[in-house]
C-alpha cells in the first residue's frame, strides 16, 4: 500500500519529486558512518564496515524528503509511522536518519531530538552517532556532552571563506512532559512508541516543530501488547491513511507485518509470513532462528505472545483483559449491517444506559436478537446485535484523551460519541438519542440503567415515554448478561455494527469466577485505573433486560397454558 501510495503520488499533479535531498542523505549515511557492532549472515564480523542502508530504509528516505508541493519548497510529509518488528536494523537506521537529516537542514540550524519513554533507548541511537563521529577524528569539531545530565552534541559549519553555513544540535531526551517544555526542533526520531503511556510524550515533541515549514516527525516502533495505548490508535490511525480510508497528506505510512485470515490468526509457522514481516529477512534477520523461535512459541503459549508482537508485529491482547478481543472481531465480521438496515429488520429493542457521576464517560446501547438468520456459511443463527454510543464533555476530551489513552475524537469522527458542550455530561442529550433512535424505527420496549447516578435522565426518560426499568449494579444481576454476550461472542453470533467504543471497553474488562457459574467484573486495574467499561456495561445492562422481558413472556404463557 506504501509503494502504491508512492506511484500515486508521482502523477499527482500538484506534487513533484525531487532525488536529490534524499540523495544527499543517504550518501552521507554510507559514505561516512559504519557499523558499531554486529555480524553478517555468515557471521564476518560488521564493526567498522559501511553502513550500507537496505531497500526499505532506502525507500524510507526518499519518501519522506523526495515529494513537495509543485512550485515550492514545502515538503509533502511532515510526519512518519514507521512499524516494523525487532531486530530488523532500526535503532542505527534511526541514528544515521537522524544525522544525515541535520546536516541536510543545517542552513535552517537543525534542531533533531531522539527522544523514547526510557533514555536509555533514546541514547542507543545517539550513541551509534557519537562513535561515529569520534571515529571519522571529528570530535574535536563538535561541542560534545555525554553524561548523566544529558546527551547532546552540536557544531556550527562554516563555508570556504570561514563564514557561517549553518549547524546542527542531535540531542537524546526521555519523553516526560510533565518535567519537559519549550522544545524547539525541525526534526524530531521517537523510538518505541509502543513503550510511550501518553499521547503527550508523542505530541509535545510535535508541537515543539510549529516554527518550521519543513518540519519531520518520526514515529518508529514494534507492536505491544495494550490495544487500549497511543501506539495503537496511532496504527490503526495509519493503517486508514495508507488504505485510503482517511485522507492525510501530511503522514507517510510504512507498515510491515505478518498477515492475518478473517479470523485474526496468523500461520507463524510459515516462512513467507515471517518474510512479509520481517524487511531485513536475510539480512539481519536470520530465518533459520526465525523459524526455531516460531516452533518454540508453537509449543509455548506465553512464548507465542511475545513472538507475534515482537517478530511478526502482530498486537496482542492483554494477558489482564478476560475477553479474547479477537473472538468479538471474528464474530462481528461476520456480519454488516447498516443502521438504516436494522431500523427496518423485525426486532424488539433494550435499551441500557450507564451515567457517569460528572464529567466522564457515559454510554448507551440498543439490543436486540435477529431470530432465524442465514449466514454465509449457510448456519441459521440468532444473530444478538448492540448498537451503542457515548458521550463526554468537551472541557474535559482532550485532557482525557491524553492522560487516559482514550481515542474519543476518533470516536466522534467516526459517528460513535457526541460531545456535551457543558462541564459535565447533559442527560438530555442521552435521551435525545434514545428518541432519534425509536423515531428511526427502532421499536424500544424497555431500557435499564441504575438511576442513583442521574434522577434527570430518569425523569427524562420516563417523560419522552419509554419503559424505564431499574437496574442495581449488583453482579450477580449482571453475570447473566455478561454470560451471555460471551457465548454469543465465541459462537459468531454477536454483532456490535463494528464500533471502536466497544472494542475499546471489552478489551478493559477483567472478571473472577465466582460460584454457581457466576462472575463478578470490573475494570483492568481496578475503580481507580484509567481504563473504560462503560460501553460494554450498559451493553450488559439492555441485554438484562432483554433476559428478564423474555423470561416474564414465557412465565405468563406458562399462566394461561400457551
Amino acid at each position: 500500500m506504501a509503494c502504491e501510495r508512492f506511484l500515486a503520488d508521482l502523477e499527482r499533479p500538484d506534487l513533484e519529486f525531487r532525488a536529490e535531498n534524499a540523495d544527499f542523505v543517504i550518501g552521507i549515511i554510507e559514505m561516512t558512518l559504519v557499523h558499531q557492532k554486529g555480524e553478517s549472515m555468515d557471521g564476518t564480523p560488521l564493526k567498522g564496515k559501511p553502513f550500507l542502508l537496505q531497500s526499505w530504509e532506502k525507500f524510507i528516505v526518499y519518501s519522506v524528503l523526495g515529494f513537495y508541493y509543485k512550485g515550492t519548497n514545502e515538503r509533502k510529509y511532515k510526519e512518519a509511522f514507521i512499524f516494523i518488528p525487532r531486530k530488523n536494523g532500526k535503532t542505527s537506521f534511526v541514528g544515521g536518519l537522524a544525522y544525515g537529516i541535520a546536516i541536510l537542514q543545517r542552513r535552517s540550524g537543525s534542531s533533531v531530538y531522539i527522544v523514547a519513554a526510557a533514555m536509555k533507548q533514546a541514547q542507543q541511537s545517539f550513541d551509534f552517532i557519537l562513535k561515529n563521529i569520534r571515529q571519522m577524528g571529528e570530535a574535536e569539531n563538535f561541542r560534545i556532552l555525554d553524561s548523566f545530565v544529558e546527551h547532546s552534541l552540536e557544531t556550527t559549519f562554516r563555508d570556504r571563506d570561514g563564514r557561517e553555513a549553518g549547524s546542527m544540535r542531535i540531542e537524546a531526551l526521555a519523553a516526560n512532559p510533565e518535567a519537559q517544555d519549550s522544545f524547539n526542533c525541525n526534526v524530531c526520531i521517537a523510538d518505541e512508541i509502543q513503550a510511550m503511556k501518553k499521547a503527550s510524550q508523542y505530541n509535545r515533541f510535535k508541537e515543539a516543530m510549529k516554527a518550521y515549514t519543513n518540519k519531520l516527525m518520526i514515529g518508529i516502533t514494534t507492536a505491544g501488547d495494550n490495544e487500549n495505548s497511543f501506539c495503537y490508535h496511532r496504527l490503526q490511525y495509519a493503517l486508514k491513511v495508507v488504505n485510503g480510508t482517511v485522507k492525510d497528506d501530511t503522514l507517510f505510512v510504512f507498515i510491515a507485518r505478518a498477515e492475518q485470515d478473517d479470523k485474526g490468526d496468523v500461520d507463524y509457522l510459515d516462512p513467507i509470513q515471517h518474510q512479509k514481516a520481517n524487511p531485513s529477512y536475510g539480512v539481519t534477520i536470520r530465518p533459520k532462528e526465525m523459524m526455531n523461535d516460531a516452533r518454540q512459541a508453537q509449543n509455548d503459549p506465553v512464548q507465542r505472545k511475545d513472538f507475534l508482537s515482537r517478530s511478526l508485529n502482530i498486537y496482542t491482547a492483554a494477558v489482564k483483559a478476560y475477553f479474547n478481543i479477537e473472538e468479538f472481531r471474528r464474530s462481528d465480521r461476520q456480519y454488516n449491517w447498516t443502521l438504516e438496515e436494522l431500523a427496518k429488520l423485525k426486532i424488539t429493542w433494550y435499551g441500557g444506559s450507564d451515567l457517569s457521576k460528572l464529567h466522564d464517560l457515559t454510554a448507551g446501547a440498543l439490543y436486540g436478537t435477529l431470530y432465524g438468520y442465514k449466514r454465509q456459511d449457510g448456519e441459521m443463527v440468532d444473530v444478538d446485535i448492540i448498537i451503542p454510543h457515548c458521550w463526554f464533555p468537551i472541557t474535559e476530551a482532550a485532557r482525557k484523551a491524553d492522560e487516559d489513552n482514550i481515542p474519543l475524537f476518533g470516536w466522534k469522527d467516526d459517528g460513535w460519541l457526541d460531545m456535551s458542550n457543558m462541564a459535565t455530561t447533559n442527560p438530555d442529550e442521552i435521551v435525545n438519542w434514545y428518541v432519534k433512535m425509536r423515531n428511526a424505527g427502532f421499536r424500544i420496549k424497555q431500557v435499564g440503567h441504575d438511576r442513583k447516578f442521574a434522577k434527570e435522565y430518569w425523569l427524562g426518560m420516563k417523560g419522552a415515554g419509554f419503559n424505564i426499568v431499574d437496574q442495581p449494579q449488583y453482579y450477580y444481576l449482571k453475570s447473566d448478561g455478561f454470560r451471555h454476550i460471551e457465548t454469543k461472542a465465541k459462537n459468531g453470533e454477536l454483532y456490535y455494527c463494528h464500533a471502536e467504543p466497544f472494542e475499546y471497553c471489552v478489551q478493559n474488562v477483567s472478571a473472577v469466577e465466582k460460584t454457581d457459574d457466576m462472575i463478578k467484573y470490573e475494570k483492568i486495574g481496578g475503580q481507580d485505573a484509567n481504563y473504560r467499561i462503560d460501553v460494554f456495561d450498559a451493553a450488559v445492562f439492555a441485554c438484562i433486560r432483554k433476559q428478564q422481558d423474555m423470561e416474564k413472556s414465557q412465565k405468563a404463557k406458562s399462566w394461561w397454558g400457551e
